[in-house]
This record gives C-alpha cells, structure tokens and sequence, in this order.
C-alpha cells in the first residue's frame, strides 16, 4: 500500500478556510481523509480536526459535495 502524506501546513489550511468559509468540500474531506490515514500526524493536527469536526456536528460548518467553496 503506498504511503499517503498531505503537504506541510494542509490541515490548517482546510481547518481556516472551513472557518472562513463554513463548508467543509469535497477536496477538503480527502485532504482530511489523507491526514487521518498519515500516521505522523502531529498531535496539535489531530486536536485541531476534532474540533473541526466538533464543528460539522454541531452545524456550524456545511458538508457540500463541490470540489471548491468558490463562486
């Protein structure tokens, strides 16, 4: 299986732009997905998508199924 790691600095990018935006895409999922499945993610990452997630459950942020929040 091959090794799956997203780029430095994703996961507080995918986590801003949810907030800014308040949707959560498509790519932004897959983007989550991969840091889920890197097992160096670091500890402040994981906690930071808990609460993203926290977030989703509560309403705060929308699910869409578009690749981008844009226009």
């Amino acid at each position: 299986m091959p090794h799956i790691q997203i780029l430095p600095g994703a996961v507080s990018e995918i986590i801003a732009s949810s907030a800014d935006s308040g949707v959560l895409t498509l790519a932004d999922r897959y983007g989550l997905m991969a840091a889920i499945l890197d097992e160096f993610l670091e500890e402040e990452e994981e906690e930071a998508l808990n609460r993203l997630l926290r977030r989703v459950v509560r309403g705060r942020i929308q699910v869409v199924d578009e690749i981008s929040s844009d226009g």
